[in-house]
């Protein structure tokens, strides 16, 4: 359970609602002493959707619309030359500016 100052909850009202929104309970103390508890009223949503809408609303996911292709997952993935190494593809790519 995180703990908040008055002065804290104040200032920074609605980032603890947002945290809030995620399944975390928030104590508010005033001069070191509880006074005062903010939960979440929403006890059906879960905390991992509440950040996914999150994530969905910043731009930064986009939920998928369909079924993944069946054999997405079926396929080998290519196989390494021999004598290749990742370091070096990694470091030339640097070095050419990508």
């Amino acid at each position: 359970m995180k703990k908040a100052t008055l002065t804290e909850t104040k200032n920074n009202l609605s980032a603890l609602v947002d945290q809030v929104r995620h399944g975390e309970t928030i104590l508010i103390l005033d001069r070191g002493r509880p006074v005062a508890r903010l939960e979440s009223v929403l006890e059906g949503d879960s905390p991992s959707e509440g950040r996914l809408s999150r994530l969905e609303r910043e731009g930064l996911v986009r939920r998928g619309t369909g079924k993944r292709p069946r054999n997405l997952l079926d396929t080998q993935p290519p196989k390494p030359r021999k004598g290749a190494s990742a370091l070096h593809e990694l470091l030339e790519e640097r070095r050419g500016g990508r």
